[in-house]
């Protein structure tokens, strides 16, 4: 299975993001799944493309052509490809992507789920849709997801499509059901 992992370039101030993005890296390469992601060796970025590679798994990154003029790319993943834009970046990894899980991250983290339940809600895609809430990262955005049913702006079947997991278990049994 070819995993999106949206995260962001910071490590972000808890410890535990670390070690948890660590953890799915790690699980992503010992069940011989395939990473996709940002293409960045930076941050969170960069440690869920080691984890995965270090636990024997395959990795593809894609990278914006102007971040690999900075020299922010990922040198050791095994496919590396070049984009002109972030809008061509989500494409790319939408397109090559048969789940979908949202790390805590930033704005661009947000982005790139929004668009996948955006997908969900549209039928476009039925492929996994996983916002990671370690520690209650997305409390909130469950909240405001629950308020647009209740103020009638999404469905609740589309509602129910978008899974939060609170742990890489609970990933485990989304993706392996």
């Amino acid at each position: 299975m070819n995993i999106a992992v949206y995260l962001g370039s910071l490590y972000g101030n808890d410890p535990i993001y670390l070690e948890k993005i660590r953890e799915l890296g790690t699980w992503i390469g010992q069940n011989g799944h395939t990473l996709v992601y940002g293409g960045s060796k930076v941050g969170l970025m960069g440690e869920v493309a080691d984890a995965a590679l270090v636990a024997g798994g395959y990795v593809i990154g894609v990278e914006p052509q102007f971040f690999i003029d900075a020299v922010v790319q990922h040198e050791g993943v095994q496919e590396l490809i070049s984009t002109e834009s972030i809008p061509e970046r989500r494409s790319k990894m939408i397109e090559l992507s048969d789940a979908f899980i949202a790390f805590p991250g930033g704005t661009g983290t947000l982005e790139e789920i929004s668009e996948i339940m955006s997908m969900e809600h549209l039928g476009h895609t039925s492929a996994p849709c996983i916002i990671y809430n370690l520690g209650g990262y997305y409390d909130s955005l469950r909240e405001l997801l629950t308020h647009m049913v209740d103020q009638g702006f999404l469905p609740e079947a589309s509602l129910s499509k978008i899974k939060f997991a609170s742990n890489l278990d609970e990933i485990t049994g989304i993706l392996c059901s």
